[in-house]
C-alpha cells in the first residue's frame, strides 16, 4: 500500500466514526446500547410526538395508563405520520383510516377493512426504559442488554434534578471527542468572559491521564495541586462530570451528559443535572435555576454567538453550553479529521478512536465486543476551591 493508499484507507476508516445510520457499522454499534431518546416529561399521557433519532423516524407515545412507547413514525397502510393520530388506551390510533396499533407495532384494528380475526399487519417497535428524568431506548436487534450501564449512583439520590433534551446541528463524533479533551478548558470556557466553571478550574494547562475502565473511559486532569479534575465517560456516548454550584459553599453539580445522533448532521444532546439535597432554600433555588436554563439552545442563536459574539448573561450552565457549541460548530458539520495535525494533548482523542475502531473491527468480523458494564465502585469526581484565573 503506497502512501496515497494509506492516507486514503485513513480518511475512510475516520470518516467511518461519523456514520450513523442504521446500515452503517457505527449506527449499527451506537444501536447496542441503551439510549437516551426523550425527557419524560415533556410526554404527557395520551399524547404522541414524532421522534428522530440515528436517523430513523418513529413514533413516540405515552398511553393513557402511563406507559410509554416507541412504534414506527408512519401507519403500514398509507404511510402518514401516526403521530398525528390519537390514543385510545395504550394504543395509538391513525387519523387518516383508523388503523390501530398496540406498543409492540402490532396492528390490532383496521376499521374500513371488516377483518373476521387479526390482521397480520405489523411495524417496527422499541423498549424503552424510564430513568433519571429520561426516556431510554434499546434500537438494537435482539433482546436488549440489562438496564445497567447508564446508571449512576449520583442520579438516583436526593436532591433537584432535571432532565434535558436539545439537538444540536453537527455531527455527534464533535461533542464525544470534546469530552475527551480536557484541554479544550482552559481556553473555551474563558472565551467572551469568564463564567463560575473556570474560576473554580483555572485556566492552568492540565497534565493529563487516560485510563481505560470497565465502562469506558477515565479522564483526569492535574492542573495543580488540590485542583485534579475527573470525567466519567461511559461507552459509547455518555460523559459523567461535575461543576461547580450557583454560589461559593453550594454542593457542586453533577452532570450526565449523553450524544445521541439524530442523523449525521444533527446530534441530541440529553443530559441528566443533579445535586445533593441540602436545606430547603438551597434546593428550591437551585430546582428553580434548573428549570430556568432548559430554554437556552445555543444553535438557536448561531448568529448571535458567531457574528454578534454576544454570550448568555447566565455564568454556569448556559455560558458554559454556549461556549461549547461556538466551539464544535466551528469545526463544521462534519469535520474532516484525516486534514488534522494532532498533538500529545489529543491523547484522550487518540485513545477514543481506538477503541471506537476495536470495537467496530470486531462487529463486522462477527466476533464479541467487549462487555462494557457499570463500574462496581463510583467514580470519584473531586471539586476545586473558588480561584482566580491564571
Amino acid at each position: 500500500m503506497n502512501v496515497d493508499e494509506r492516507l486514503q484507507r485513513r480518511a475512510d476508516r475516520l470518516q467511518e466514526l461519523t456514520q450513523t445510520g442504521p446500515h452503517s457499522d457505527m449506527g449499527k454499534l451506537l444501536r447496542t446500547f441503551w439510549q437516551p431518546v426523550a425527557v419524560s416529561a415533556e410526554l404527557a399521557s395520551g399524547t404522541a410526538q414524532a421522534l428522530r433519532i440515528l436517523s430513523e423516524d418513529l413514533t413516540l407515545y405515552r398511553g393513557e395508563s402511563g406507559c410509554p412507547h416507541l412504534v414506527g413514525g408512519r401507519c403500514a397502510h398509507r404511510l402518514t405520520l401516526l403521530n398525528t393520530g390519537w390514543i385510545e388506551g395504550d394504543r395509538i390510533r391513525c387519523m387518516y383510516h383508523g388503523w390501530q396499533y398496540d406498543g409492540t407495532g402490532r396492528c390490532t384494528q383496521r376499521p374500513a377493512e371488516r377483518d373476521d380475526g387479526l390482521p397480520k399487519v405489523k411495524i417496527v417497535s422499541y423498549p424503552l426504559e424510564e430513568y433519571a428524568g429520561l426516556i431510554f431506548a434499546y434500537l438494537g436487534p435482539g433482546d436488549p442488554p440489562r438496564f445497567d450501564l447508564p446508571r449512576k449512583d449520583v442520579f438516583e439520590r436526593e436532591g433537584p434534578r432535571i432532565a434535558r433534551k436539545q439537538v444540536w446541528d453537527y455531527n455527534w463524533l464533535q461533542m464525544v471527542e470534546n469530552s475527551l479533551d480536557a484541554v479544550h478548558v482552559s481556553f473555551v470556557h474563558a472565551y467572551g468572559r469568564g463564567g463560575t466553571f473556570i474560576k473554580s478550574v483555572t485556566q492552568a494547562i492540565p497534565e493529563l491521564e487516560y485510563l481505560e475502565t470497565d465502562a469506558g473511559i477515565r479522564q483526569i486532569a492535574t492542573r495543580g495541586e488540590g485542583n485534579v479534575r475527573v470525567s466519567d465517560w461511559t461507552f459509547p456516548n455518555n460523559n459523567h462530570i461535575s461543576t461547580p454550584g450557583l454560589l461559593p459553599g453550594t454542593p457542586w453539580i453533577d452532570i450526565g451528559l449523553w450524544n445521541v445522533p439524530v442523523d449525521d448532521e444533527h446530534t441530541a444532546r440529553l443530559n441528566i443535572y443533579c445535586a445533593p439535597a441540602t436545606d430547603s432554600e438551597t434546593d428550591e433555588r437551585l430546582g428553580a435555576y434548573f428549570n430556568g436554563i432548559g430554554a437556552y439552545n445555543p444553535a438557536e442563536h448561531y448568529e448571535s454567538l458567531f457574528i454578534g459574539r454576544r454570550m448568555p448573561d447566565d455564568p454556569l450552565l448556559q455560558l458554559t453550553n454556549a461556549q461549547d457549541y461556538i466551539a464544535q460548530r466551528g469545526q463544521g458539520v462534519i469535520v474532516d479529521r484525516s486534514a488534522e495535525t494532532l498533538g500529545r494533548s489529543d491523547a484522550g482523542i487518540a485513545l477514543l478512536r481506538r477503541v471506537f475502531f476495536r470495537e467496530l473491527d470486531a462487529l463486522s468480523a462477527g466476533n464479541a465486543p467487549k462487555r462494557w458494564r457499570k463500574l462496581e465502585t463510583a467514580a470519584e469526581l473531586p471539586v476545586q476551591r473558588a480561584r482566580t484565573p491564571v
